[in-house]
């Protein structure tokens, strides 16, 4: 007897729009309240106060590690994907300028510390969004934020190093900077998006005072990822018009209002895609 194949079930792509409408509204509304703002801003202003801490080690790491010329050509295409104009111009500046003498592993030690602050505000956002009523105390913060420091730096680490060690070939191989350029820009792209989603993975499964599950986690951390990438070409199209409306309203503080003001769009993305994961896993349980 021949067995008769069964029809195969069809996606009915109408049937999940109200889903997908009612998913993009709960977190839209999410987004509204009160407690979010304080959240994102609060991440947003150790941002502000981290980051460049935080950049001038990765920068003295790779100094050591490849040599000042490879390094700052690394860091330089790295900072030109995040920051355009001349906003990128003076961090890269100032960065340079700053690692010109000798980085004891002491400071290595203090910067770290400083730039951990951005992940204690956004532990107790997590915590509130996955229903964890327990916050760790400061010194386990303090110790899950420099491991989250360390391992997130070490995989920049590793797109610097992927990097610059491009670079070097394609240089010898071709000979053209300006073909160098373009490839080296495309390379960092490809590598930086994966290295984005696997840090928001560690960020949402470990940062938490709690479990969060992985099939959860992990779909959230690549659509916050594509998001954000989605969001750094925003930057770069409303640039010119941007920098020139903050260079008149706030003059020599331009430049950190635009750092805080990309910052929270960005901590408001990253919130989101946990409430959707924590909403998500929650209907899961119900079901």
């Amino acid at each position: 007897m021949i067995p008769v194949a069964q029809p195969q079930p069809q996606l009915d792509v109408k049937a999940m729009w109200p889903g997908i409408f009612d998913g993009i509204k709960k977190t839209f509304f999410f987004w509204m309240e009160t407690e979010t703002h304080v959240y994102a801003f609060s991440v947003a202003a150790n941002v502000l106060l981290s980051f460049y801490p935080f950049l001038f080690v990765i920068l003295s790491l790779a100094r050591m590690i490849l040599g000042p010329q490879m390094a700052i050509g690394a860091v330089e295409l790295a900072l030109k994907d995040y920051f355009p104009g001349g906003l990128e111009f003076s961090l890269e500046k100032s960065l340079i300028l700053a690692t010109r003498g000798h980085l004891e592993l002491f400071s290595i030690v203090v910067l770290l510390f400083t730039s951990n602050g951005v992940f204690e505000p956004l532990e107790v956002a997590l915590n509130k969004i996955f229903g964890i009523t327990t916050n760790r105390s400061f010194l386990k913060n303090q110790i899950v934020s420099l491991i989250l420091i360390f391992t997130c730096g070490a995989l920049i680490m590793l797109s610097t190093l992927l990097t610059a060690a491009n670079q070097q070939f394609l240089t010898r191989a071709l000979g053209s900077e300006t073909v160098v350029s373009f490839i080296a820009a495309i390379f960092f792209k490809i590598a930086a998006v994966p290295i984005t989603c696997l840090s928001l993975f560690l960020i949402y499964t470990r940062l938490p005072n709690g479990k969060v599950p992985y099939d959860r986690a992990v779909p959230a951390a690549i659509g916050v990822g594509l998001l954000i990438e989605v969001l750094k070409y925003l930057n770069f199209l409303t640039w010119p018009w941007f920098s020139a409306k903050l260079t008149r309203e706030y003059g020599p503080f331009a430049y950190s209002v635009a750092i805080v003001m990309w910052s929270f769009l960005g901590s408001m993305i990253l919130l989101g895609g946990a409430e959707w994961a924590a909403r998500t896993m929650r209907d899961k349980i119900d079901d």
